[in-house]
């Protein structure tokens, strides 16, 4: 019975399952047979190979919903084939790639140059998000329908508000009908103008000021628009703990709303943005300290539902400017796992709801094949050192772009293997 791994003495932390025990995953052409304590009761099958993993985490492959890609168009930022290898070097399995390319991702064809490039040089699974109006002007929408049968799994403006709330509605009725999920990053174009976090900081760096209204209000009306349609709405990122009161008072009142959260809003403040550091300039804009940790409780109460890297490679060009003027974003799919982790190792988030929040919950929401180490499904699993200790070093980094805010930081804890259906794609 060749053709068999089989991960041993490994703690299993299954979300899906609700399952945190010692035992093994037996994996079979690529996908699981057994995973639990009673997995080997017949033993090892003849032939198969075999890892002691004594010490390690075995979770489901790591989901992240927001990745921002530069190809086509900007490849020399980050491509498919870059991105797919520093999710894998990251614990990520499978990730949600953003439709604002150059072209925008608005038509079928897009969509499946997306999915056909991810098939050839891909190593993790990449599902393309499609645009939600066309040229992500917010003007007119595009064919939902035709985009959800060419493989999109979710709707969205990119980095670009949607002002128009008819133009909304609309887009919320029709996929309501198809089940599609519309998927925002709320924010007020003229409010949300500013540089960083609206605060004393702010004033003492001599920033302009982004106030949480700028978040706040288009959510507002985004969740009043869910509840008229019945249509579902993921709100992608939210940054200040008023906006995950405001999600969790529209699900009490029956909306489909689910939200997200970016890895560095729930670890990093806007002191970190220190003497101007560009990398740190980011959207949404850190909050104060405050914020943070309220994000933090948020997200240990199951109101905020999942935590994505918000990946948004960058080069020299758009961030070595003046802070008011550099471009915002950072890349984040190697160290969403280990910044997530910090979490863990501080008492704050159990590693269930982390894996939840990073696998089990982002796969549901989209309707992924994906977060669950269940028999019979696909073989997609991280293995973590909790305790590894690294320094992230910018040069060292598989992404093509390098605009990380957790330049030189170390950190407890990273993948040390990754395999999607099966196949090892990363070891440490």
């Amino acid at each position: 019975m060749s053709g068999v791994t089989i991960l041993k003495n490994v703690r299993i932390v299954d979300p899906s399952r609700n399952l945190d025990e010692t035992g093994s995953i037996v994996i079979k052409d690529g996908v699981i047979v057994e995973a639990g304590v009673s997995a080997l009761n017949q033993g090892a099958p003849e032939g198969a190979t075999v890892r002691d993993c004594k010490g390690l985490v075995a979770t489901p492959g790591l989901v992240d919903a927001r990745v921002h890609v530069g190809e086509p168009g900007a490849e020399h930022r980050e491509t498919i084939a870059s991105a797919a290898r520093a999710a894998a070097a990251g614990g990520v399995t499978s990730f949600i790639m953003m439709p604002d390319t150059d072209p925008v991702i608005d038509d079928i064809a897009l969509v499946e140059f997306v999915r056909k490039t991810a098939r050839d040089q891909a190593i993790v699974n990449v599902h393309p998000a499609a645009a939600l109006t066309k040229g992500l002007a917010g003007v007119e929408m595009t064919e939902i329908g035709l985009l959800s049968q060419a493989g999109a799994v979710a709707f969205d403006n990119g980095r670009k508000p949607l002002s128009d709330s008819l133009v909304l509605r609309r887009v919320m009725s029709y996929a309501r009908e198809l089940g599609a999920v519309i998927s925002l990053a709320p924010r007020d174009k003229y409010l949300g103008n500013g540089a960083m976090n609206e605060g004393l900081f702010a004033s003492w760096l001599g920033l302009s000021g982004i106030p949480k209204e700028a978040e706040l209000i288009p959510l507002e009306r985004d969740l009043r628009i869910a509840a008229l349609t019945g249509g579902k709405y993921h709100a992608a990122l939210i940054s200040v703990p008023e906006s995950a009161e405001a999600v969790k008072v529209a699900r009490e009142r029956g909306a489909r709303v689910t939200s997200g959260v970016s890895i560095n809003n729930l670890t990093l403040n806007e002191n970190d943005i220190g003497e101007y550091r560009t990398f740190f300039k980011l959207a949404p804009p850190l909050r104060a300290e405050d914020d943070r940790f309220a994000m933090v409780e948020a997200l240990n109460r199951g109101e905020i539902d999942i935590i994505v890297s918000a990946h948004d490679p960058q080069d020299v060009d758009t961030k070595r400017l003046p802070f008011p003027e550099a471009e915002e974003g950072a890349i984040g799919l190697e160290t969403l796992l280990s910044a997530a982790l910090r979490l863990h190792h501080a008492g704050h988030v159990s590693l269930m709801r982390l894996i939840d929040a990073m696998s089990t919950r982002p796969a549901q929401i989209f309707g992924l094949d994906a977060g669950t180490l269940k028999p019979g499904a696909k073989a997609d699993i991280t293995l973590i050192d909790l305790d590894e200790p690294w320094l992230v070093a910018r040069d060292a980094l598989t992404s093509r772009s390098k605009n990380t805010p957790f330049e030189d930081a170390r950190f407890s804890g990273r993948a040390v293997a990754t395999y999607v259906a099966g196949k090892p794609v990363f070891t440490l």
